[in-house]
């Protein structure tokens, strides 16, 4: 790895942690319903105009079932709505090219990606969706799910901080506040930044503009005779698309959305056009998850734990970001063998740019990628399917972790806290004790809850791989079978994104099918929910709990012990669950490239 490289990694992360802190203490205001600074001057009143047109009062708080109850009741009218306004979009206004309706099979699995935080998408935004299809279903949906993800966050939190209590918080509140006070002012100021770099942000339709030089090529026809021949095609003009792209970008980013308004995503220059775009828009993919960790700490009294899971982040994260950029700078050693030199220096760019923009060169394409897939956000700025086996299998085995490596916003720490949990768990085990968290005793309950909620993902994503490579309709389009350990790879990525709400790509795979768009939305459905309600019954059961005052038998859980021990918990059930499949993908493909 050269040393501008390092230097832009360092930078990034030390940004990144150096607003962990502030970022995350505002954040605990919000959940604790105190003043939020300057701004419940400007939104109180909006925040309180909401509460009388839902019936909700800021102080109610209900019990965990309740809560669940009110969390799919707002998801399924969220999942109807979108649905219902692609079937509907040809007949509505903000169509300026337009557009038709979208086929139900997909309609169906794009509600589903965008209500369940995934924004998985087979189709290409700018041939698919109307302005108002992107604004009214999918930019709402992307503040929503995120902030829904928020609010599990804030339940869970308070199951643990609580004692002998029944209740852990309204959804509603929870939801109503996290998107206001959060996701909003974030977003607006994201979208400020991004348009003064260029992001389109316009009502009007696509644009005709003249080509600067000519573009010809040979184009294959048959004459009068039916015999084949090519003629002279000579292209003068493009079509640009355009769109109200930048509001829709900032909160795809902040919320761990990843939905982009164009096919492209984040590679597209009318989405992330310059460098300091792409700072920006990397920055926000993790922020609000790192900043949820300090939350967490302050919110139970004790900031050590925060810092102790944000560690077991970054550890992660650092050494698998160091395993990407070190593969793709390294290049394919096919072109080696040729002669070629494809190594970076300081002076000379290098190694594999296939699939990357110029632009933003190997190490921000795979800051980009492991960061992306860190958190459930699936938006990139390089394809995937173009990185070397090593460097491929990097962001496909975070995906594969759980997303709890910064995860998706609210929805990354509840899924590592559970694993904080079985941590301590396997720690009992061991001096042969009751395991406590936080003073809270893990019995059998919380194990079971605990169990499913890191079982199901892995076994949707198994499941639906293995029904896809012995399925007609999923071999169907597998277009990449040279070699086939490539083609089993994106096979395996497109169920492992949406089998953990990631919403990324290999590419390579035609998924705008009748049987991948019901097979992934259905892997989306169980990811979300099979995980999100456990971790409600976890957060349930450990508010009724009396807190346990420590012993010599006691684990503390702030120390880098502890660290050590999540890591090693995290990376063990990821590669037990996932090293066959991946034996049969990436890891065969590496030897293959290799001899």
């Amino acid at each position: 790895m050269t040393l501008n490289g390092i230097l832009q990694l360092v930078f990034y992360v030390v940004v990144l942690l150096l607003l962990t802190k502030p970022f995350g203490l505002y954040m605990a205001r919000v959940f604790e319903k105190r003043p939020v600074y300057f701004l419940d001057r400007i939104l109180g009143p909006v925040e309180r105009l909401t509460y009388r047109l839902c019936g909700v009062k800021l102080d109610d708080e209900t019990d965990w079932k309740t809560y669940a109850s009110a969390m799919l009741l707002f998801n399924f009218v969220g999942f109807l709505a979108v649905y219902i306004l692609q079937r509907l979009q040809a007949s509505l206004p903000l169509n300026p090219q337009h557009l038709g309706a979208v086929a139900p099979d997909s309609s169906f699995n794009t509600a589903v990606s965008f209500v369940t935080n995934t924004n998985w998408q087979g189709y290409g935004g700018e041939t698919t969706m109307s302005y108002l299809s992107q604004m009214l279903g999918l930019t709402v949906q992307n503040f929503v799910s995120a902030a829904t993800g928020i609010a599990i966050l804030a339940a869970f939190i308070r199951g643990l901080a609580r004692r002998s209590a029944q209740s852990i918080g309204s959804f509603w509140v929870d939801m109503i506040r996290s998107t206001l006070y959060i996701m909003l002012p974030l977003s607006v100021l994201l979208t400020l930044i991004l348009v003064s770099q260029g992001v389109v942000q316009t009502f009007n339709g696509y644009q005709k503009v003249q080509l600067v030089q000519p573009v010809s090529y040979e184009n294959p026809v048959l004459d009068a005779s039916g015999k084949q021949k090519t003629e002279t095609v000579t292209v003068t003009e493009q079509t640009l698309p355009l769109g109200p792209a930048a509001s829709q970008i900032a909160v795809k980013q902040l919320g761990t959305n990843g939905g982009g308004f164009f096919n492209v995503n984040s590679a597209h220059p009318f989405e992330n056009p310059t460098p300091l775009a792409n700072f920006f828009e990397l920055l926000s993919i993790l922020l609000i998850s790192s900043g949820l960790t300090y939350t967490f700490g302050k919110m139970v009294g004790d900031t050590r734990q925060g810092w102790a899971v944000l560690a077991a982040m970054v550890v992660i994260f650092v050494a698998l970001l160091g395993v990407a950029t070190v593969a793709e700078q390294n290049g394919n050693p096919a072109f080696a063998k040729l002669g070629v030199d494809q190594k970076a220096s300081d002076l000379q760019a290098g190694g594999n740019m296939e699939g990357k923009e110029t632009r933003f060169g190997i190490v921000n394409s795979t800051l980009w990628a492991t960061a992306t897939t860190g958190a459930s956000n699936g938006s990139v700025n390089s394809m995937l399917d173009s990185y070397t086996p090593i460097g491929g299998l990097v962001p496909m085995w975070l995906i594969q972790l759980g997303e709890v490596i910064f995860g998706g916003v609210g929805s990354g720490l509840y899924g590592m806290l559970i694993f904080a949990i079985i941590a301590v768990f396997v720690a009992g085990l061991m001096v042969g004790r009751t395991p406590e968290y936080l003073g809270k005793k893990i019995e059998a309950f919380e194990m079971k809850m605990s169990a499913i909620a890191i079982l199901v993902p892995p076994a949707v994503v198994l499941i639906g791989t293995a029904i896809a490579v012995v399925s007609t309709g999923g071999r169907a389009t597998i277009w990449n079978t040279t070699p086939a350990s490539h083609g089993f790879s994106e096979v395996l990525y497109a169920f492992s994104s949406a089998g953990n709400n990631n919403g990324s790509a290999f590419a390579g795979l035609g998924a705008n099918t009748l049987f991948y768009n019901t097979a992934l939305g259905i892997a989306m459905l169980f990811a979300r929910y099979w995980v999100a309600l456990p971790a409600l019954a976890i957060a349930g059961s450990l508010a009724r709990k009396k807190v346990v005052p420590p012993s010599a038998g006691t684990l503390p859980t702030h120390t880098a012990l502890f660290v050590i021990l999540l890591i090693g918990v995290i990376i063990i059930v990821g590669a037990l669950t996932f090293f066959p499949a991946l034996a049969l993908g990436p890891i065969v493909e590496h030897l293959q490239m290799m001899s």
